[in-house]
């Protein structure tokens, strides 16, 4: 189990994010699980990265990584998905050719 829930579901910029409350023993923790389990070289260097800091002087944030849902964290690329705002679907392409559907 890692100090964070779901931290192997968990996109990039989630990550980053809380990682920050975790102290130099919780971050060697996550490495070791992630070089053991995922071993995804962008979250060993956000990891790595972070780690540094703190030994450079930084102190851990607050917060409770207890109550937050990975399923509200947005996309892997940090924008929240919501229905409401997607794009309206357009007409469909006439025998596949977009230039005849809508005229160039």
């Amino acid at each position: 189990m890692t100090p964070i829930p779901d931290f192997d579901h968990l996109p990039l910029p989630a990550v980053a994010q809380r990682i920050r409350s975790l102290d130099l023993a919780g971050l060697d923790e996550l490495i070791a699980h992630e070089q053991a389990h995922g071993d995804r070289l962008p979250v060993l260097e956000v990891l790595r990265t972070r780690r540094q800091e703190l030994e450079d002087g930084a102190t851990p944030s607050g917060g409770d990584q207890g109550d937050v849902h990975p399923e509200t964290t947005g996309t892997a690329h940090g924008s929240p998905v919501d229905r409401s705002s997607a794009a309206e679907p357009g007409p469909p392409d006439r025998h596949g050719l977009r230039q005849v559907t809508w005229g160039g």
